[in-house]
């Protein structure tokens, strides 16, 4: 009972490792341009006000709002995401990895703050993982042409 115990934990903690692993992998795509920047403007996201009240080091974080400010983001990107320039109106596989990975750290800092660790790291992935998907959505928008206009163009005047 015990060594099964240990293959189901240790089996477990192997997986998530491949899990988190795989989602960084995912995250350290290059893109050729900073696509993210129109989609934020256009929708009035916040993720890029966190990332950078995270850089300052003696910053206070208030947990309160970024919470919510990254749950409404969330929202925002997942909707556009499966429906801004997306034919299929399904997620790829890597965008549905990477929904599972943010649910799971938005938990885990909510676990952090309630034990009253520091979730300064965790905020600071899902202000990541956010950024990737505002430079997906940016990138297939910027594919579609409406008339003469580029999608920077009429995103900005929205």
């Amino acid at each position: 009972m015990i060594v099964a115990t240990l293959i189901f934990v240790l089996s477990t903690a192997l997986f998530l490792f491949y899990l988190q692993a795989t989602c960084h992998r995912i995250l350290r795509t290059e893109f050729d341009q900073e696509y993210f920047r129109s989609i934020v403007n256009a929708n009035r996201l916040e993720f890029p006000s966190i990332q950078q009240a995270l850089d300052g080091y003696d910053a206070a974080t208030d947990y309160a709002r970024f919470r919510m400010t990254l749950k409404c983001d969330f929202l925002a990107l997942t909707y556009l995401l499966k429906n801004a320039g997306n034919a299929k109106r399904r997620y790829t596989r890597e965008e549905k990895l990477l929904l599972l990975y943010f649910r799971a750290v938005y938990l885990v800092m909510v676990a952090l703050h309630a034990v009253g660790l520091g979730e300064r790291k965790a905020l600071a992935n899902l202000a990541a993982i956010l950024k990737y998907f505002a430079n997906i959505v940016g990138q297939r928008v910027n594919l579609v042409r409406f008339g003469n206009l580029a999608p920077s163009s009429y995103l900005m005047n929205l």
